[in-house]
């Protein structure tokens, strides 16, 4: 009877008497009484199969009950329904096994560092030792499902950016340096010497100079380089969807970014998202979530007391507002029973967001228990009671402080909260619940004061609100940038701006607000000054990290588990041993390019996989 070649998760019923033939990994091996059942696995799936001693050759029996987990093999046979009962609901293939006839080991495998064949266990493996042996890690099937999710979505996105009309275009990997972000990866030239390339941080000014080249709409997968301490989000190389348009305003980002997302979601989960995303200030954020990036899925909300609190006989407060601060509150609900070593976790959080302590009140038996409370007049405690609709239960917790930093207290202590509620099980978050906002409206410039100049919030290429251009040098503080973030469940997936296309404006950026000398702005941007003077249209752009995008949709919260080949947190390549020694002539070039590198000017502004 003719066999044919079939994938591992292919064979169903109407297969049944069929010879086929499946080539894959073993997958596991069990021995029931004499009668060995190996199941094969591909990245399609697995199928189980059977070596009876009474059918099969001895040799070929022999040879399946030696085999090592994830051995590749070749294995023929005919398919036949399983026993009654003995069906595996769980595998698309559970209703059929092959009994075999022939075996063909095409590799055997030594004894494995860690299982690959039951979830539970390799998910507890130590994360060094699976990027050691990666190639191992990556035969997980919730790994390969990671990969697949990643491809189909890459796709998704070309397949959507086409219709839209935007040409993909690939952008240089050896630029330049211009360290105004994070620090830069560099490439000694060997044919300039003394002379270096920076990896990119983002393709921003190619993008740019090709809406000034007249492309109009342009997209990429662009793989992005920062040298910037390592977290659970961040790698030092990474993809964003990188994207640009021309003859557009903030609205046009909108909907295109959410006609995407959409049709990502769709093609990914399956599932349905809200066509227009909600919108909220910088300035309501911070007031409200305490962050400039809030997950909404939750309350916790934050309100500010400065006018209940104006004629406070707590001087922690009257004093706070005398120096122009701010007092602002939470009602941790439901909290009141924190353990002291908790409250004690939650004040040092505060102390190491820079607060002096964390005032609070526990709410317990009708009673309000704190230090605290003394100082109240009835009057204050009735704005409390009205504003954070106390009850029995809750925890109210207090920052006195500048605006930002009372925020920012305020802002990681819900967050902390929100994990103790969920550890009491009080707190529920749905994980295909997807919480999708566009924070708006950030301050165009921050202030250094070590250095006393302004900077970048986001990058030196972002337009002005209209309104706020006339205080660019008379009142930078109050300076609006038309720059936007996409927010999903408290994550950054994205940011992007209008940029600046007026030669004069970008000027004025340059060197009456930033104060970067002549030299350096010429040295730097000088190309792209030149090119707004032969006719630069209006355009803005945004992209999103890619990385994190994938992550949320698989549900992990490192992006290591959806990158094949990510690095440790400390930059490094377990598997392949890199970065690696170079030698004399290597480390010569090396010292050169360090000793002719200029210093990085400007903070680091924006994390990986979400830039402009």
């Amino acid at each position: 009877m003719k066999k044919r070649t079939i994938h591992c998760n292919e064979i169903r019923t109407e297969h049944i008497d069929q010879v086929v033939t499946l080539n894959g990994w073993v997958h596991s091996r069990r021995d029931l009484g004499g009668v060995l059942f190996i199941d094969v696995r591909d990245r399609e799936g697995r199928t189980q199969t059977v070596f009876d001693p009474s059918d099969v050759p001895s040799d070929v029996f022999d040879q399946a009950a030696s085999l090592h987990s994830e051995s590749v093999v070749a294995v023929t046979g005919k398919v036949r329904r399983r026993p009654e009962g003995t069906d595996n609901s769980k595998i698309p293939t559970g209703e059929v096994e092959i009994m075999v006839k022939e075996l063909e080991v095409l590799n055997a495998a030594d004894v494995l560092p860690f299982p690959v064949d039951d979830p539970e266990t390799a998910s507890k493996v130590n994360e060094e030792l699976r990027l050691k042996y990666r190639y191992l890690d990556l035969r997980r099937p919730e790994m390969m499902h990671h990969l697949r999710l990643r491809s189909k979505v890459a796709t998704a996105t070309r397949v959507f950016m086409e219709e839209e009309g935007f040409l993909e275009v690939e952008t240089p990997t050896l630029f330049k340096s211009t360290p105004e972000g994070a620090r830069e990866f560099l490439v000694p030239s060997r044919v300039h010497h003394s002379q270096c390339y920076a990896l990119p941080q983002s393709p921003q000014q190619f993008k740019q100079i090709l809406m000034v080249s007249g492309v109009e709409k342009y997209f990429q997968l662009a793989r992005c380089y920062r040298d910037e301490d390592l977290r659970a989000d961040r790698q030092p190389e990474f993809t964003q969807v990188d994207i640009e348009m021309s003859f557009i305003d903030r609205e046009d980002i909108y909907r295109l970014i959410e006609g995407l997302m959409g049709h990502v979601w769709r093609s990914a989960l399956g599932l349905t998202i809200p066509e227009n995303f909600r919108r909220i200030t910088f300035e309501e954020a911070m007031n409200t979530y305490g962050i400039d990036k809030p997950d909404t899925r939750f309350g916790l909300e934050i309100h500010d007391f400065c006018d209940a609190f104006a004629k406070s006989n707590f001087k922690v407060f009257s004093g706070t507002l005398e120096k122009g601060g701010v007092i602002k509150a939470l009602n941790a609900k439901g909290l009141a029973d924190v353990t002291q070593g908790q409250m004690e976790a939650l004040t040092q959080l505060a102390i190491s967001q820079g607060a002096k302590g964390l005032a609070y009140i526990k709410v317990e038996g009708g009673e309000w228990k704190s230090p605290i409370v003394k100082f109240f007049s009835e009057e204050e405690k009735q704005a409390l009671q009205q504003t954070l609709a106390i009850e029995d239960g809750d925890l109210i917790l207090f920052a006195a402080d500048a605006w930002l930093a009372a925020c920012e207290v305020l802002g990681r202590i819900r967050l902390q909260c929100a994990e103790l509620l969920q550890q009491r099980g009080r707190l529920s978050l749905d994980p295909d619940r997807f919480d999708f906002l566009w924070v708006t409206d950030f301050p165009l410039l921050s202030f250094d004061k070590e250095m006393n100049r302004w900077y970048s919030s986001h990058h030196p290429f972002t337009a002005p609100v209209e309104e706020d251009v006339a205080l660019l040098e008379s009142d930078p503080k109050a300076v609006r940038g038309q720059h936007y973030d996409l927010v999903v469940n408290g994550v950054e997936l994205g940011g992007g701006s209008i940029r600046i296309h007026q030669p004069a404006v970008q000027r004025t950026i340059f060197e009456k607000v930033l104060q970067i000398p002549e030299d350096l702005i010429q040295a730097r941007f000088g190309y792209m000054l030149d090119a707004f003077r032969f006719g630069c249209p209006p355009h803005g752009g945004i992209a999103l990290g890619f990385d994190r995008l994938i992550a949320m949709l698989c549900h992990t919260l490192s992006i290591r588990d959806v990158i094949a080949f990510p690095k440790t947190a400390k930059g490094t390549c377990l598997m392949t041993e890199s970065p690696g020694s170079v030698d004399a002539r290597q480390m010569r070039d090396l010292h050169i390019q360090w000793r002719h590198r200029p210093k990085a000017e400007a903070k680091d502004e924006t994390p990986s996989g979400s830039t402009p």
